[in-house]
């Protein structure tokens, strides 16, 4: 399901309809193996006709600065609460820092522009002797025609997807939770929930 490892099964199934509603064709679980001029050919050999192919490949940080200077790694640059790394007067941000979150109690890196800004400004500061723990709330959105689905908080893992609404309708909230604590929520059209949501308390 497109999007399902982020948002679970419920979104990611609503998301893959209302793309297919608008005539997209999903051919999940398939790569291409062969790109040409006017074609792509998937690793069963379907082709599809292209006159454009986009690819979007994912993130990976380039560690290897970090790491011939000795940092230390956690699927990313570990920093502490302040941003420092494992060397005293060396701080990482933004995508490539992995911190401790305290909304989560997780150790967490994000791949979102607002949170590498945030971070920086926070490492700024505490390059300038400021000793400010970086306490950003992890959000995104993401827009698919005229549905904005918006997302406040950070879930790798969940026990449970807690749905208030549907999202067929345009009118959702889905939280995601481990034990008792709400991790992350997102939501459909109901923006004032999402600046209001106290996720990670």
């Amino acid at each position: 399901m497109p999007l399902e490892r982020v948002l679970g099964t419920k979104l990611g199934e609503f998301i893959r309809g209302l793309h297919e509603s608008k005539g997209v064709v999903f051919h999940l679980g398939r790569k291409p193996a062969k790109i040409d001029r006017t074609s792509v050919t998937l690793d069963d050999g379907t082709t599809l006709d292209a006159d454009i192919v986009v690819m979007g490949v994912g993130v990976r940080p380039r560690l290897a600065l970090a790491e011939s200077a000795g940092l230390a790694m956690d699927r990313g640059v570990s920093v502490d609460e302040y941003l420092m790394t494992s060397v005293p007067g060396i701080y990482a941000a933004g995508d490539i820092a992995r911190w401790p979150d305290p909304h989560t109690g997780d150790r967490i890196r994000v791949e979102h522009w607002v949170v590498a800004q945030r971070q920086g400004q926070t490492a700024a500061r505490n390059i300038l002797g400021a000793a400010e723990k970086f306490d950003g709330q992890p959000f995104f959105w993401s827009a698919h025609y005229d549905v904005s689905i918006n997302y406040v908080g950070h879930a790798e893992q969940w026990d449970r997807i807690v749905v208030d609404g549907d999202a067929e309708q345009r009118d959702v909230s889905v939280g995601y939770w481990r034990g008792d604590k709400r991790l992350a929520l997102a939501t459909i059209y109901r923006d004032r929930e999402s600046l209001l949501a106290d996720v990670g308390e």
